[in-house]
């Protein structure tokens, strides 16, 4: 908590100034930089330092839309505290449309918190993180699914760590999924550096979808008023809500290669022994019905319709009989959302 400036490597934004800058984080093949837009908001009054990133996987471009809008649309004029908004952190991914870095094929998302005298990838991460990460008191990172899939609006993060739960039910999605990260992602290290972040996944990559970027706009918004950066704000309570640990999901693999024609969406409960979807042959004369192993939540499904054996179907994950109880009657109309 503090309402002192925010500094980096070469600049400050002090107590009621805001700074939108692009800030070199490595250099091209002919030597140019390579830069990162943020958005620095400084308030006037005393609060929480938090951080807004999105795309470190250059495809995934939701978030975007939703650190920017943030950023640049809305109100901050009675902010309590600092955001630091950085709404494209893999900006060679971003330009080639390329879920990695394209020097090496490197994934951005497995390096952090970087080092300054290793790989190119490293060395990203150690300016992104050193300068705008550390610094901060929480954050929540935006992704979507990788291309060809889909996900649901969901929020992960380590429930064990202290504050993580805070933040996570704070965000306001149906379901949170209870994991601890893979090493060197973004979320991992910022919660092992005392930062507790959350990954928000919506939707898939190479496009903007509207409904999705809505609801993680109401997630940040309720974020915000939790912690009192916008204290006039209401935390929003989802009508019904699930936790879900390693036990409670799984991903349907395809056990034959072919065309899928999937029977749901994400969102959508299945049951058990329902059949998810098919996989059949060009001639429709070799057909693999897949069923639900248990009743559930589907949260991420394929989107390109072509499988080999072995590549995912569906993210499928298990709701208890009251939370099944709770969906239903939200879909149904006859349970309000609370207040």
């Amino acid at each position: 908590m503090t309402d002192e400036a925010f500094t980096y490597n070469g600049g400050r934004v002090d107590p009621g100034a805001r700074a939108d800058i692009r800030y070199s984080i490595s250099e091209t093949y002919l030597g140019d930089p390579v830069r990162i837009p943020v958005s620095i908001i400084n308030g006037e009054h005393d609060g929480p330092t938090v951080f807004l990133s999105a795309a470190s996987h250059g495809d995934e471009l939701n978030g975007i839309e939703v650190v920017r809008e943030v950023a640049h649309e809305w109100s901050h004029t009675n902010l309590h505290g600092t955001l630091v908004c950085l709404p494209v952190l893999n900006v060679p991914g971003f330009v080639t449309q390329q879920r990695y870095l394209p020097v090496y094929d490197r994934d951005l998302n497995r390096s952090f918190p970087g080092n300054a005298g290793s790989t190119s990838a490293k060395r990203m991460a150690d300016e992104i993180f050193r300068n705008f990460i550390r610094p901060c008191d929480f954050g929540l990172d935006f992704h979507t699914s990788t291309r060809g899939r889909t996900n649901m609006l969901h929020a992960r993060g380590d429930m064990a760590v202290d504050d993580v739960p805070r933040l996570a039910r704070a965000f306001g999605s149906n379901v949170i999924i209870d994991s601890e990260g893979a090493s060197g992602t973004l979320r991992h290290e910022a919660t092992s550096a005392g930062v507790p972040t959350v990954t928000v996944e919506m939707g898939e990559a190479h496009r903007f979808q509207r409904l999705l970027i809505d609801q993680a706009l109401d997630g940040v918004a309720s974020v915000l008023a939790e912690y009192g950066v916008h204290p006039a704000d209401a935390v929003h309570r989802p009508g019904w809500r699930t936790i879900v640990t390693s036990d409670q999901k799984t991903w349907i693999r395809a056990d034959a290669g072919g065309i899928v024609e999937m029977h749901y969406d994400s969102g959508e409960l299945v049951h058990e022994g329902d059949p998810v979807c098919r996989i059949s042959n060009p001639f429709k004369d070799d057909v693999v019905e897949v069923e639900a192993p248990f009743t559930g939540l589907l949260v991420g499904k394929l989107e390109n319709p072509v499988v080999y054996p072995g590549n995912p179907l569906i993210h499928l994950v298990e709701l208890d009989e009251p939370t099944r109880r709770a969906y239903e009657r939200e879909r149904s109309g006859t349970m309000p959302e609370r207040p």
